[in-house]
């Protein structure tokens, strides 16, 4: 047999011991919901069809997650061994492969930005990471995560705990599918995409986990009220 090894260092040892101790000491639980991204695709191809930069999925992603952590605070929080601590703001952290490994880089106050502003944040983030210029208070300290794996055909997968926040969203691939309406045929094709929160069963229950959902739902099938 043939075969070679890679000795593990640096951002590979950091992820391995993070998630192993994720696993390890943190409770997770599942909640997987699909949402109808229609309504959402329209206004993302009407809005870029004037803007210089093109938004995409993952910006409305990051604007709904964190107003749907605003209308949920409990969500947006982090567990200690004596209190929980709730946060106000949304620090997005958005999951970014890289050569060297994933990193999270982070978003903040995303609740308080339009999707001009997370767009262009994004765009920065991205071109840090993928150099390796990164600096630290730009990817340690968000209070949320979110993984897509959509845009690499994963229809749906459940991720790993970024601690010491309490949830990550796992976001699917985008797909055409017939559902109930009210028509002559009694159906019709609809962009849908399902999405797996994990979260932590110390800080957030089941059914604050299944109200957060229905928030993030509301945005992205409505994405008029992200605009407003």
């Amino acid at each position: 047999k043939q075969w070679y090894q890679r000795r593990v260092r640096g951002m590979r040892k950091a992820i391995a011991k993070r998630l192993t101790q994720s696993k390890q000491e943190v409770p997770h639980y599942y909640l997987t919901v699909e949402i109808g991204l229609d309504a959402l695709m329209a206004t993302r191809s009407e809005l870029n069809s004037t803007a210089p930069s093109k938004l995409s999925v993952t910006d409305f992603l990051i604007k709904a997650c964190s107003k749907a952590l605003v209308d949920v605070p409990q969500v947006n929080s982090q567990w200690g061994d004596t209190a929980i601590r709730q946060y106000t703001n949304a620090d997005i952290s958005v999951a970014v492969a890289t050569d060297s490994g994933l990193i999270t880089p982070i978003v903040f106050g995303a609740n308080t930005k339009g999707l001009k502003k997370i767009n262009g944040d994004m765009a920065s983030l991205k071109e840090k990471a993928s150099a390796g210029k990164l600096q630290p208070h730009e990817f340690q300290g968000g209070t949320f995560t979110i993984s897509n794996l959509g845009m690499m055909g994963v229809q749906e997968f459940t991720a790993v705990i970024n601690p010491p926040q309490s949830a990550i969203l796992a976001v699917g691939a985008p797909q055409k599918k017939l559902v109930p309406a009210n028509n002559e045929q009694g159906f019709e094709v609809s962009t849908v995409m399902s999405v797996t929160l994990s979260c932590d069963h110390r800080v957030v229950d089941g059914a604050v986990g299944a109200k957060w959902l229905q928030a993030l739902k509301r945005y992205l099938e409505k994405p008029i009220n992200l605009l407003l």
